[in-house]
């Protein structure tokens, strides 16, 4: 299924900022251990020009937070890629020297890399002279399609879950996916919202044509009675609201739903629009229904 940049950018920006312990332990669980997570702010994006190819880019999710026993901050930088970018290394320098630059402190870069087909991507740039070695600047990087999504069916987080949609399978294997996204979401026992987020997100990247469907539900009627039962019972319940799964307007409901929650626990406007990337006159039409309802 294809999508806008827009869209892509809106989506893993959604699914990393409800999530980002999750995220960052599910791939890089040495840097999870450093992080205290207890200080951690997202940061307004920030808008640049791409030297290399003179289009304008907002950098993807800037995150601040603080390293254990450490009283400096340090930001994380996290670009999601989902087409392939000649130069997107010389593009992942520019915009880090441009971050500390303007911050002046350690930055963690990141690169999440969600091409339908594997590539060899670097996660480096150098600048060289046959005379001399003048830079050597590595980020990490994801590479999704390169990792056997049967690997993180186990594992208790719903970053895993999500992201089993844009993992290496066959079309085969789509009907089967699908069952352990939901055995894992069942058995995250997530609120509503964080789990029309996630199944948003899922079924926006890996869609079942109408046999394959049958066949899912067929399947989860066949499991063990406890569990398919909740499987159904999430399901039932996004269409009896009017969602098919993985539409547009189910994802910007789970949106509406999580700057609800934090207007509700008296966050700031500016915060929830730098964390859901609504607009500031949605939030504040959203704050208006809240006043009204009580």
């Amino acid at each position: 299924m294809g999508e806008s940049r827009t869209d892509h950018d809106r989506l893993f920006k959604e699914l990393i900022s409800n999530f980002f312990e999750e995220f960052m332990l599910l791939f890089f669980p040495e840097a999870c251990e450093q992080i205290d997570f207890r200080n951690v702010r997202f940061l307004p994006q920030e808008l640049f020009t791409d030297v290399t190819g003179g289009d304008k880019h907002e950098v993807d999710l800037l995150v601040e937070t603080q390293l254990k026993g450490e009283e400096s901050l340090i930001i994380i930088h996290i670009e999601a890629q989902s087409t392939y970018q000649h130069h997107f290394n010389e593009r992942m320098f520019v915009y880090f020297s441009r971050i500390f630059q303007k911050h002046r402190r350690k930055i963690l870069p990141i690169a999440i890399f969600s091409y339908e087909t594997p590539r060899a991507e670097p996660n480096s740039y150098t600048l060289t002279f046959p005379f001399a070695d003048i830079l050597q600047f590595n980020y990490l990087s994801v590479e999704l399609k390169k990792k056997n999504w049967r690997e993180y069916i186990r594992q208790e987080n719903p970053v895993a879950a999500a992201l089993l949609s844009k993992m290496g399978y066959t079309n085969d294997e789509k009907v089967e996916i699908k069952k352990e996204f939901f055995r894992i979401l069942i058995r995250l026992e997530l609120d509503p919202a964080k789990q029309t987020l996630l199944t948003g997100f899922f079924e926006t990247y890996l869609t079942l044509n109408e046999e394959e469907e049958h066949k899912f539900k067929e399947e989860v009627k066949a499991m063990e009675p406890k569990e398919g039962e909740k499987i159904m019972e999430v399901i039932t319940s996004y269409e009896r609201k009017g969602i098919e799964l993985g539409r547009k307007e189910g994802i910007e409901q789970g949106i509406a739903l999580v700057a609800q929650r934090m207007l509700e626990q008296g966050k700031d406007v500016e915060e929830i629009v730098t964390y859901t990337g609504l607009s500031t006159e949605k939030i504040e039409r959203l704050k208006e229904e809240i006043r009204n309802e009580n």
